[in-house]
Order: C-alpha cells, then sequence, then structure tokens
C-alpha cells in the first residue's frame, strides 16, 4: 500500500508500548525468535527499541514513536496494533478493529481508494 500509495497519501508507523517485554507478558514466539526487550522506562530506550525493530522488520515507512504516557496509544485505542485513516482536517476516515484479529490492511486500502475518490472529485 505504501508503494501504491505513497505519493498522495502520508504513510506512518506508530511505535507503542512493547507488547510482550521480559519484564511483562512473554509468549513463546518471542523466544522462539529470540527476541527479548524489556520495557522501556524511558522517551530514549523507547525510541531505541523502535529503531531497533524497524532496522530488523525493514520498515520503510516512517516510523513515531508514542512517548512512555502512551498519549498516542490511548487516543486511539493502538493496543495491540491498529490501522487508521485520517482525512483531510483532520477526520477520521477509517478505524480498524483491534489487532491481531483486526488488523485487516485490505479493509485499509478500500478505505483509502475511497478517501482518494473524494478528493478527486
Amino acid at each position: 500500500m505504501w508503494e501504491r500509495f505513497g505519493d498522495r497519501i502520508a504513510f506512518l508507523v506508530v511505535y507503542i508500548r512493547e507488547a510482550h517485554p521480559e519484564d511483562g507478558w512473554v509468549i513463546t514466539m518471542n523466544r522462539d525468535e529470540q527476541i527479548a526487550i524489556q520495557d522501556p522506562t524511558s522517551d530514549e530506550q523507547r525510541q531505541s527499541v523502535a529503531a531497533s525493530c524497524a532496522i530488523n522488520l525493514g520498515i520503510r515507512m516512517p516510523v513515531v514513536v508514542d512517548k512512555l504516557d502512551d498519549a498516542l496509544a490511548r487516543a486511539y485505542g493502538g493496543l495491540p496494533d491498529r490501522l487508521y485513516l485520517i482525512g483531510r482536517g483532520g477526520r477520521v476516515a477509517y478505524r480498524g478493529a483491534r489487532g491481531p484479529f483486526g488488523f485487516q490492511p485490505a479493509d485499509l486500502e478500500a478505505a483509502i481508494e475511497a478517501e482518494l475518490a473524494r478528493i478527486d472529485d
């Protein structure tokens, strides 16, 4: 999607609180993948973890990092993950359901197409 619409839509990945830190709810899949991250205790640590995540996952879109107070995650209900499309004027044009099961990129893509059609009219 980013490659298809990136010249007309600004895409951002918002890194929020670590879902499965070593000092929290550890999941087997993380252990299998040798992922062992302590829950950051400062904004700088969270930025470092987000940068590492972006590099390891090969994320090419811009990544912004929620502050340690989790203001963005609370405002948008981002835990554990969620897709949003913010339209012109700051209007929420699409709000996906909570992930992982509500993480439906095809639904976001349809919303992007509808939003661009509105703009082009």
